[in-house]
C-alpha cells in the first residue's frame, strides 16, 4: 500500500507542476495532495505542522493567482479582455508549441494584446495593458511553479530519508 501511495503522490507532484502552467489545473493544491499521500504511508511519520503550513501556502498561492494578474492588469490600465486573451494565448502555446518554450512567453502576450485591441483600446493603451496582463500572468505562474517544485523537493527528500522503510526489499 505504501508503494501505491508513493507512486500516486509522485504522479500528483508532476501533475501539480504541469498545473502551474495550465489554467485548468490548480497546481499547488494538487502537489499538496501528493505530499499528503506521502505522509499517509506507514513509513513516514505524521507531521501535521508541515502539512498544515504547506496547505496554507498552497491555498494562499491559489488566491494570489487570481489577484496578481488582476492587479497587474489594473495597474497598467487593462481590462478583463486582456486577462482572457492572456489565458487563450497560453492555451495556444500549449496546443501548438511552434516556438517551443519561448511560445509560453510570446503567445500569452499576443493574446493579451489581441484581447485589449478587441476591447477597443487604442494601440498604445492596448500594448501597455497587454504588458500589465502579461506581467501579472507571469508572476502568478512563476509563483505556482516555485511552490510546486519546492513541494516536489520536500516529497523527494522525505521519501529519500525514509527509503529503507518505504522500500524494505532494497535493504
Amino acid at each position: 500500500m505504501d508503494i501505491t501511495l508513493l507512486i500516486i503522490g509522485l504522479l500528483l507532484m508532476i501533475i501539480g507542476i504541469l498545473g502551474s502552467f495550465l489554467p485548468v489545473l490548480p497546481g499547488p493544491p494538487i502537489s499538496w495532495v501528493g505530499l499528503l499521500l506521502l505522509y499517509l504511508t506507514k513509513a513516514i511519520p505524521d507531521d501535521w505542522f508541515v502539512l498544515g503550513i504547506t496547505l496554507a501556502v498552497a491555498l494562499i498561492v491559489v488566491a494570489l493567482d487570481y489577484i496578481i494578474p488582476a492587479m497587474g492588469t489594473k495597474k497598467f490600465g487593462g481590462s478583463k479582455a486582456g486577462m482572457f486573451g492572456t489565458t487563450i494565448g497560453l492555451v495556444v502555446a500549449l496546443i501548438f508549441p511552434i516556438l517551443g518554450i519561448l511560445g509560453i512567453i510570446v503567445w500569452p502576450f499576443i493574446g493579451a494584446l489581441v484581447g485589449e485591441l478587441i476591447n477597443k483600446a487604442d494601440n498604445k493603451t492596448a500594448l501597455k495593458a497587454a504588458f500589465g496582463s502579461f506581467i501579472g500572468f507571469l508572476t502568478g505562474t512563476f509563483l505556482k511553479f516555485v511552490v510546486t517544485v519546492v513541494y516536489l523537493g520536500l516529497f523527494i527528500s522525505k521519501a529519500w530519508e525514509y527509503k529503507g522503510a518505504l522500500f524494505p526489499f532494497f535493504d
